[in-house]
């Protein structure tokens, strides 16, 4: 499992339909909405 970097939600990444990519590693989120505040500001959610 990983989590979701917004809201914090366990995603399994075998089964996750929305991930992106951000300095060469990959993340996983449970819904478009949680993808799309990543995407407007993905180093404020990395860590």
């Amino acid at each position: 499992m990983a989590k979701d970097p917004v809201c914090g939600m366990n995603v399994d990444e075998k089964k996750a339909q929305i991930k992106a990519q951000y300095q060469g590693k990959a993340f996983v989120f449970c819904s478009a909405g949680c993808k799309t505040t990543f995407e407007k500001n993905p180093a404020g959610y990395v860590k």
